[in-house]
């Protein structure tokens, strides 16, 4: 570095994602800033390659105008009435609630949503690999059990997080207690006769080493390509649909039709579409 910063730099944060960038883009930003001493502050020009919080307009500079995201999944729920809940720890928190919503911060429908979040522990990943799956559980079985609740959505943050630190006895146990927690998931969900999606938006945990030509073994911290499973259990024993095999490019934007669709309920026509159709539907 050429030095510190002072009055009249510009400062340009080149990160498409909101969660992180928000929190530090606050922290250049907003002048009433209490979350942590910044100590000297000069006068800087702040911007971000996005605004990525269009509620609260973090930051107030961008490069590229944020995009448009409406007619979410989220909002189709409360459209229609129906009440939904979303449940992480801090780490994945975000990821159904502020990019579930759009990039948007906040409730949909406060009164028909219910968010929980559970603070993840401040410690490294591959020391408490367990992290707060466990305590992810039982909050949604209690949310599941109590009848009120259309659909839900939870984040387990073990794969990816514990995945990150290349420790892969940790990550395996990591492993052994989401097993555990999707056992216990499935087992309530055969109770309330309900169906239940498991999937991923990429892969981390699954491949945890490289080899080099010279066969030297080097951890893998980063995300992998692979494509990721997208598991249906049915506990309602009522499995009238079948999955459509003319679909070789679907991935996560083809959920909100199949959740809709498993839910009984059609998809907008422009949603991309489900991955799911009914077992008397004539095959393509």
């Amino acid at each position: 570095p050429v030095g510190a910063m002072t009055d009249g730099d510009a400062v340009v944060l080149f990160n498409f994602r909101g969660d992180r960038a928000v929190e530090i883009s606050q922290a250049y930003e907003d002048p009433d800033f209490c979350h942590f001493d910044r100590g000297n502050h000069p006068d800087l020009f702040f911007a971000g390659m996005l605004q990525y919080d269009g509620d609260l307009l973090v930051p107030t500079n961008h490069l590229v105008a944020p995009p448009s995201i409406d007619r979410t999944l989220g909002e189709y729920l409360c459209a229609t009435g129906l009440k939904s809940f979303a449940v992480s720890e801090t780490q994945k928190f975000g990821h159904v609630t502020f990019f579930w919503n759009g990039n948007r911060s906040g409730y949909i429908d406060e009164a028909l949503e219910t968010y929980i979040e559970i603070p993840s522990d401040n410690v490294e990943f591959n020391t408490a690999p367990q992290m707060k799956a466990r305590e992810i559980t039982e909050a949604t079985i209690e949310l599941l059990r109590s009848g009120e609740y259309a659909m839900g959505r939870i984040n387990f943050a073990n794969g990816d997080m514990v995945g990150h630190t290349g420790d892969l006895k940790a990550t395996i146990d990591a492993m052994h207690v989401l097993d555990d927690c999707l056992e216990q998931l499935v087992r309530v969900i055969d109770e309330i006769g309900g169906i239940m999606i498991v999937t991923a938006d990429h892969g981390n945990a699954d491949i945890m080493y490289t080899e080099g030509t010279d066969g030297e073994i080097t951890p893998k911290t980063s995300h992998t390509l692979s494509p990721v499973p997208f598991a249906i259990h049915d506990g309602s024993g009522t499995a009238d649909y079948r999955l459509v095999d003319d679909l070789p490019d679907a991935g996560i934007a083809n959920v909100a039709a199949t959740t809709l669709n498993l839910m009984g309920l059609d998809a907008p026509a422009d949603y991309e579409p489900s991955l799911v159709k009914s077992a008397e539907a004539p095959s393509t």
